[in-house]
């Protein structure tokens, strides 16, 4: 009997400390407090901290975790070289992974306990806008941006990646969209690099093989989907008509919708404003043009389809990075900036987990829906007999 592929979807695999989500109520939950109160009051940095640790840092402990992230920040010039004799039109989820995964040949210490594995947690953490922001540089035949010690994690990868260190509010606007996006419970990214950190390989394994689930369109790639949808749209007057155009051949709304919230998306709340703030500040029309899309197709899938739907995270943070003047090809590479936060936790998670019974190694059950001879199997024919 056929059993249908519903992605896992209701089944529990694991505990976990890390994040928590209330789908019906709208709510996600990093190590006991919510990410609405994150946003308001934290920086990434503090909520990079608390992920990893589990608990708020003092001021000795955040000025200590700060100081390691900042002395991490450069990658070896071997690295940024060979970054040189890639094709300057290769994807940029293909180089990030490619160069994660290359890590484990320059730091080569200890992988085995969990003390190196805080160790290189935040390596990784401090190298990722690294090697994006130099790759962005590279390919468009620009020189280098080498780290400033003096700015924040946020402002400092947009530094990098400009040349120009960003003022006040874009650097906030920025840190608060690195904390929406640090974790998110079992996505799919999280689940692969726990899938490979439950066979003991090290951290720089498992987060490529998460940058590798995060490249794809139906997760870390969706808000990219979304910029092109609004710049096809282009202009307010058009998107009623786009949107009820797209509804009525059952095609999907790329920012709608999401697999576990039932109600708006907490991210997607903080977002929209962010959107909106920036949007007065740089006077282009993508807020305008997104809220559209919002309210109208809310409104088409409630009176057609009879079905309640809202935005998700990807919806807002579109227009966002486009009005930060972020590429489009770098929006997924920049949520791995921040989500390689929640892969390292939950990579230590898995591994080290101090609970019983201690994680095993996945090994999930199909079912065979292929081909059956019978009780034998099927006759193996030599070539000379096959038709």
């Amino acid at each position: 009997m056929e059993t249908k592929n519903i992605g896992l979807r209701g089944i529990e695999v694991a505990d976990t400390r890390i994040s928590n989500i209330d789908g019906e109520k709208g709510k996600l939950i990093y190590r006991g407090f919510d990410i609405l109160d994150l946003t308001k009051n934290s920086t990434f940095e503090e909520t990079a901290y608390l992920l990893l640790y589990d608990n708020l840092p003092t001021k000795n402990q955040i000025d200590e975790f700060n100081a390691k992230l900042i002395e991490a920040r450069y990658i070896p010039k071997q690295m940024q070289k060979n970054m040189g004799n890639w094709r300057k039109d290769a994807d940029p989820m293909d180089m990030l992974q490619a160069f994660v995964s290359a890590l484990a040949g320059y730091y080569d210490e200890e992988f085995s306990n969990k003390d190196a594995s805080y160790e290189k947690a935040i390596n990784l953490i401090a190298k990722v806008p690294t090697i994006i922001a130099s790759w962005q540089r590279i390919r468009n035949g620009l020189d280098i941006v080498d780290p400033d010690s003096s700015l924040g994690h946020a402002a400092n990868f947009l530094y990098m990646m400009t040349g120009e260190k960003p003022d006040p509010e874009v650097e906030k606007i920025f840190d608060v969209c690195l904390i929406l996006h640090a974790d998110h419970t079992f996505n799919a990214s999280t689940f692969t690099a726990r899938q490979v950190a439950s066979t003991r390989a090290h951290m720089y394994s498992a987060a490529s093989a998460a940058i590798g689930a995060l490249s794809g369109e139906l997760h870390g790639g969706a808000n990219t989907e979304v910029m092109k949808m609004l710049l096809e749209i282009g202009e307010v007057e058009k998107a009623e008509s786009w949107i009820k155009e797209k509804i009525k051949n059952n095609e999907r709304i790329m920012g709608m919708g999401h697999a576990v919230y039932k109600t708006y998306d907490p991210r997607a709340q903080v977002l929209k404003e962010l959107s909106r703030k920036l949007a007065e500040k740089t006077k282009d029309p993508w807020f305008e043009i997104t809220e559209k899309v919002e309210t109208i197709t809310i409104s088409e899938m409630k009176s057609k389809k009879s079905r309640d739907i809202y935005p998700n995270v990807d919806l807002y943070s579109a227009s966002i990075y486009y009005m930060l003047k972020i590429p489009m090809d770098l929006n997924t590479p920049i949520f791995a900036i921040s989500r390689v936060v929640g892969w390292a936790a939950h990579i230590i998670e898995e591994k080290f987990a101090e609970a019983a019974p201690k994680p095993a190694l996945y090994r999930p059950k199909a079912v065979y829906v292929g081909k059956y001879c019978g009780p034998q199997g099927c006759e193996y024919k030599t070539l000379d007999l096959r038709k």
